[in-house]
């Protein structure tokens, strides 16, 4: 059957659906009911699949919205709770609304693709229902990931989120208890992250204001140099958050606050601590080169559009990172500069801050931290007092030989 050119409707057994494409992906859209049920992937491109998959999200949210039984998400003959019905309810539970707990737009975001990474390896072993996890497959989906080298801190997360919702399923009644997985893990300690060295920060801002198409992306560089800022927190930075006359730039979290204008979208910083800091001679002047635009922003990319930071991550690797590597080489199977992202700017913040004395608490209090292993990694690494009492050390004396006694 021809896929539909025009968004269709199409009526569930509780709910009515427009059935659409969102690229090649087909998207339900059921924000006309009541209450609104949003918009969602149903994470096929066959119009048949589609379908099948509108009748099941149809039930999902009948059930999480008191219209049906939840029983009826189970499989008669086997009593088992399939991924995909489970998840969703699990994506429509951390995604319930801020002032009842709900998450942020990011982080339901991440555990979609933890989802899609987790579901692939469960069906490519036959497991299709939640009833069939358990603490030995979760054993089995880490050895997999380490196979692939994935981080250890990423292993972390995603087995982190996957216990949560067993537990939640548990919880809620969807499992019974004896599906509650007990797996203790060590939470990684330190950071993998690449910190930029002065002279690598030097390069990459001089080349980028060599190029005329990648000058807007020097000036973002430079501002992330400068204020340890996160990227989103950068292309989020507004003109009212500065203060040229106290010499201070103010992040305000916006997470509980209504916006004051419906067009704009509210700042949400990562810890929901708002938080400010001086601004630096560098950064100063810098911010009195860049032309006030009508949006209010601060940061624009290379023809005038708001900054997207997934868009400046993909352009930064692709035309910085890979241009000057060459001249930035690091050791056979060690982590060097290519292996650098945009968040590794606040590291070399950090760092910086740390070798130039600035006290441990200032710092964490400008990147918005109340504790932060990051901050210390770099203390402990430039800590002037341990190198002096180290080499007040004496182990191997002049000429081989000790004193008696």
């Amino acid at each position: 059957m021809p896929r539909p050119r025009k968004k269709e409707r199409t009526v569930g057994q509780h709910y009515s659906w427009l059935l659409g494409r969102r690229g090649d992906m087909y998207v339900a859209d059921g924000r006309a009911n009541h209450p609104p049920l949003g918009r969602h992937s149903l994470g096929t491109k066959i119009y048949d699949e589609a379908i099948t998959a509108v009748k099941k999200l149809d039930l999902v949210m009948a059930v999480q919205n008191g219209r049906a039984d939840r029983g009826l998400l189970e499989t008669k003959s086997t009593g088992e709770f399939t991924l995909d019905a489970g998840w969703e309810l699990y994506r429509s539970h951390v995604a319930r609304p801020k002032v009842t707990g709900g998450a942020r737009a990011t982080t339901s975001k991440r555990y979609r693709a933890v989802y899609n990474k987790f579901s692939a390896f469960a069906r490519s072993r036959g497991l299709t229902c939640w009833n069939q996890i358990d603490r030995r497959v979760l054993e089995s989906y880490a050895t997999h990931l380490d196979d692939l080298d994935y981080a250890y801190a990423t292993e972390y997360l995603e087995l982190t989120t996957l216990k949560q919702a067993m537990k939640w399923f548990v919880n809620n009644d969807y499992l019974p208890a004896r599906c509650r997985i007990h797996l203790p893990m060590a939470k990684p300690t330190g950071t993998g992250t690449y910190c930029w060295s002065a002279a690598e920060v030097h390069a990459m801002i001089e080349f980028c204001e060599s190029i005329p198409r990648l000058r807007w992306l020097a000036v973002i560089v430079k501002a992330l140099a400068c204020t340890g800022m996160r990227i989103s927190e950068l292309a989020s930075l507004r003109w009212s958050d500065i203060d040229f006359g106290k010499n201070i730039v103010l992040l305000t979290d916006e997470s509980t606050v209504a916006p004051r204008r419906k067009k704009r979208v509210s700042r949400e910083l990562k810890n929901h601590r708002s938080r400010s800091f001086p601004i630096h001679n560098d950064l100063r002047s810098l911010l009195v080169t860049i032309p006030q635009n009508a949006d209010g922003l601060v940061f624009h990319s290379a023809k005038g559009a708001r900054v997207k930071p997934d868009r400046v991550r993909r352009v930064f690797i692709r035309d910085v990172l890979s241009a000057l590597k060459s001249r930035f080489p690091a050791p056979v199977g060690e982590t060097g500069f290519e292996d650098g992202r945009l968040h590794s700017f606040r590291h070399y913040f950090c760092s910086t801050c740390a070798n130039s004395g600035t006290p441990e608490q200032v710092v964490m209090e400008w990147l918005g931290h109340s504790n932060s292993r990051m901050v210390k990694h770099y203390y402990h690494l430039h800590d002037e007092e341990a190198q002096r009492q180290m080499q007040r050390l004496q182990f191997v004396e002049a000429g081989g030989q000790r004193s008696a006694g």
